[in-house]
């Protein structure tokens, strides 16, 4: 009996042509709707071959805005360690020498970076959800550790390495996933996102620095533990993976070893962060030890410095879309170096609040361009997770490198040697600006007005 057969045997009393098309209608756009819904609630599905970014809309921004808040909780508590820096060489919670102390910050500095080796993949393989919730408990629950500890050797453990991991989980991701919703914009979504680590550096070193005098230095962590907590609850509703990688990759991306525009690139990354972590480090304690501010205004400096940053990752990146990623970040981090040695010719308040501003700015570029830089250098975007996490790796080795060397040339005895440390940072900032243009030849040859 065939189909026709079958509908001819229906009393024309339950035979309803128009109905039944209507029926059918209905339930394929019932069909439509439950598939739409369940299509939204699972992971983006693996593709070879992902569709263009969509360059704007709700969606796109609002990855935007947990960015923001992922920078603020990560790079932003970072920028703050010039506060912590201070407040420990106080010799209050503990005893140590400014390279012991700056070991603090440069372990949780590296381990920002060489957490993308882990994190990296494991985005790739569409686990958002999980970096974000793990990284966000860590960094919480490493700042309600160090609020309880003593010594030296409790906040190493709690403030470098717990923070330190956790930071590291959450922002490789960001950086891989904000590529993916945005192309002709990527450089101003990006540093919008990363401005987010600007003000982050300035509203934590405030409200540590007039809480402890307050509450204690207990309290003064446990708030930023708070803060923390409330702001993560952005970034844990509203991002989303948009694109998965075909099939897992392995930790590690052999081929950016033989990728010579990639590694030379990431070398210069190296030695850009020693430069910086001179003056995340130091920012404050320089114009307290020398006398030319008081202690609250020492303390106040790293949050002029992080202010200064926020147009510097801003504005730099809005002109990388227009004129080039390298044409831009190399001059700027060629100036960076020369404005760092500038520091050694600071002799009251007023010079140190503007050299604070002029840093901060032109600092902005090591966070917010190299992540647009690492994206332009992968020529496989489904890889760019795991040559992100590579590349931050092998840079932070700088920021390893860069506290404990700057503490060791500032040295122990009165007067300390600033004139050697400025010396030093700003050395490093310009070695890396010509590593950099050596980037932009191997990538556009030498005329000047070709956008790379």
């Amino acid at each position: 009996m065939d189909s026709h057969q079958v509908v001819e045997d229906v009393p024309k009393e339950e035979m309803a042509p128009m109905d039944f098309d209507n029926n059918h209608t209905a339930n394929e756009a019932d069909a439509k709707k439950q598939s739409d819904f369940e299509a939204s609630a699972k992971p983006p599905a693996p593709t070879g071959g992902p569709s263009p970014p969509p360059d704007g809309g709700l969606m796109a921004w609002l990855q935007v805005a947990a960015g923001f808040m992922l920078f603020f909780n990560t790079w932003g508590m970072l920028n703050a360690f010039a506060v912590f820096q201070t407040y420990y060489e106080s010799g209050e919670l503990f005893e140590a020498s400014s390279s012991d102390i700056s070991w603090i910050g440069s372990i949780q500095c590296f381990l920002l970076q060489l957490t993308g080796l882990v994190a990296g993949p494991i985005y790739d393989r569409g686990y958002l959800r999980l970096l974000l919730v793990t990284g966000s408990f860590m960094v919480v629950f490493g700042h309600m550790m160090l609020s309880l500890c003593t010594e030296f050797w409790q906040v190493l453990l709690s403030q470098a390495f717990c923070v330190g991991i956790g930071s590291g989980l959450l922002f490789t991701p960001t950086v891989s996933l904000l590529p993916t919703w945005f192309s002709t914009h990527m450089g101003l979504a990006i540093g919008i996102a990363s401005s987010g680590s600007s003000l982050g550096g300035v509203i934590y070193p405030i409200v540590l620095y007039r809480l402890i005098s307050q509450v204690g230095f207990p309290w003064a962590v446990r708030s930023i533990a708070f803060i923390a907590l409330a702001t993560f609850m952005l970034p844990l509703a509203v991002m989303r993976m948009r694109v998965r990688v075909p099939k897992p990759r392995a930790v590690v991306d052999w081929t950016a070893f033989r990728d010579a525009p990639f590694m030379t690139f990431t070398l210069s990354v190296l030695i850009v962060f020693i430069g910086n972590a001179v003056l995340i480090f130091y920012v404050s304690f320089y114009p307290e030890n020398r006398g030319f501010t008081d202690t609250s205004m020492a303390f106040y400096m790293a949050a002029i410095f992080n202010a200064g940053s926020i147009l510097g990752r801003i504005l730099p990146n809005w002109l990388s879309d227009r004129i080039g990623v390298f044409n831009t970040m190399a001059p700027i981090t060629l100036i960076l170096g020369v404005t760092v040695a500038c520091m050694a010719a600071v002799r009251n308040e007023a010079g140190m609040i503007v050299e604070a501003v002029v840093t901060g700015f032109f600092s902005g570029v090591v966070v917010a361009l190299p992540p647009v830089c690492f994206r332009v250098l992968t020529e496989n975007k489904s890889m760019i997770g795991t040559r992100m996490g590579q590349g931050f790796a092998i840079g932070g080795l700088g920021l390893l490198i860069g506290g404990p060397s700057a503490g060791a040339i500032l040295g122990k005895v009165e007067p300390l040697n600033w004139t050697g440390l400025w010396v030093y940072g700003g050395v490093a900032g310009i070695v890396s600006g010509l590593i950099i243009v050596l980037v932009r030849i191997m990538r556009a040859g030498v005329a000047l007005k070709v956008k790379a």
